[in-house]
């Protein structure tokens, strides 16, 4: 293998032509023989016994082309990487330069490389961090919570509903005296006041007596999914059929047993209020370390190719798409729901995408110029705490994650110099 040609382009392209030596050229169209004669059959000769040079007499050696291609370019394309030292960030494009068996095949091979970055000041930085308070309104938002959890549940077929009530009913909607999609059910449950239906649609059920029908006159926002609702006056006629009311139980000591380990309300309050301060602690922590990553990513200068843009919007619409999946659902459910396309998804992606391939880079170029890699130790440390994590033996972890090794120690290597970053944070 040679490298003939080098040749930087716009946009971080880089263009090199490379000569794949005859005799591997040639080895190569014999591999893509031997791939393709069992398929080949030539009146006079036996299926899959057809010579080379009879089959291409019949269809010209370029009926071994592809094949031959195919077994050479990847090794030579690989090898001309290693030795001009670029650092592709996507596929290459394959163009042939020449080809013919018994010389050397020059192809040439077009590829986006990884951007430089110019960092600016990334030690020292200075950031905000939100101080760290628990209101009593907070302690009793959490109570209220609990009690809520512990409530009783009584259904009754008559009277009136409150807010916080669980409603059963049958409602049909209509917009000019028309239904439209999605706008009638029967038994439906429906807790008022969860502003689950549109603005004032549950107010109006409240204290209404059951088994009365209701005409419920409710206007669509003007930011609805359903674009041909947007805005629009509708009518609802429903009908409850019962409801469950909770009762709460009384705070005191005994409600603290009831849902605690704690004897008294003082003890469970006092327990909250430690909960609450560890969470915000760790959330004020997050935003810390955001604002410091923030400033160390504007601070620097780098131009992300398109290629690595687009990239990221396909691994966030396979996340979208996972977490989807776990709750039920599918990535056509939501474009169905929403009404949105593909199209629409990676439009309102690229932002973001933008930004996150961005933050990887400078990350990585801090990694660079302070040294910071992942050391055996620290992916043996990983390996344990993944095994604790999912109850399963090293040695079966490291089995699993064989094949994204290189991934597991480029994510410990970020996860180090984010730290390395904070730690030499100041809090303003």
């Amino acid at each position: 293998m040679k490298v003939l040609k080098t040749e930087q382009q716009e946009d971080k392209r880089m263009y090199l032509e490379i000569e794949v030596d005859a005799d591997v050229f040639k080895d190569s169209m014999m591999k893509s023989y031997r791939k393709n004669v069992k398929g080949i059959a030539i009146p006079g000769f036996r299926k899959g016994k057809v010579p080379k040079n009879i089959i291409e007499k019949f269809y010209g050696e370029a009926v071994f082309y592809d094949d031959a291609i195919n077994f050479c370019c990847p090794d030579a394309y690989e090898e001309a990487v290693k030795e001009t030292g670029i650092d592709p960030v996507e596929m290459p494009k394959i163009d042939i330069v020449s080809i013919k068996e018994g010389d050397p095949f020059v192809f040439s091979a077009t590829v986006t490389i990884r951007p430089e970055v110019t960092l600016g000041q990334y030690k020292g930085i200075e950031a905000e961090k939100p101080a760290v308070v628990v209101s009593d309104e907070e302690i009793n938002d959490e109570i209220a919570k609990m009690r809520d959890n512990a409530a009783s549940i009584e259904t009754k077929e008559e009277g009136c509903p409150e807010k916080g009530d669980t409603v059963v009913l049958d409602f049909d909607g209509s917009v000019d005296g028309v239904p439209f999609e999605g706008g009638k059910a029967e038994g439906f449950r429906l807790e008022l006041g969860s502003g689950q239906f549109i603005p004032g649609f549950e107010d109006q059920l409240i204290g209404q007596e059951v088994g009365k029908e209701i005409d419920v006159n409710v206007t669509f926002p003007e930011d609805y999914h359903a674009a041909e609702l947007a805005g629009k006056a509708a009518v609802f006629k429903c009908k409850m059929h019962s409801f469950e009311h909770k009762i709460l139980p009384v705070l005191d000591d005994e409600f603290a047993k009831d849902v605690s380990e704690f004897d008294t309300l003082e003890e469970l309050r006092k327990n909250t209020s430690e909960t609450l301060f560890r969470a915000k602690e760790h959330e004020a922590g997050h935003k810390f370390e955001d604002a410091v990553i923030e400033a160390v990513v504007a601070g620097a200068t780098v131009d992300v190719p398109q290629c690595m843009v687009d990239q990221q919007v396909e691994r966030q619409i396979q996340d979208m798409s996972y977490r989807m999946q776990n709750q039920g659902l599918t990535i056509e459910n939501y474009m169905a729901y929403t009404g949105l396309t593909m199209d629409n998804i990676r439009e309102q992606m690229k932002e973001s995408a933008q930004n996150n391939v961005r933050r990887s880079l400078v990350i990585e170029a801090v990694a660079k110029a302070e040294g910071i890699e992942a050391t055996d130790e620290d992916v043996e440390a990983e390996y344990a705490k993944m095994a604790e994590t999912y109850s399963m033996e090293v040695d079966k972890v490291k089995e699993i994650m064989s094949a994204n090794a290189e991934d597991l120690k480029a994510d410990i290597a970020v996860s180090k110099t984010v730290k390395f970053l904070v730690d030499s944070a100041v809090e303003k």
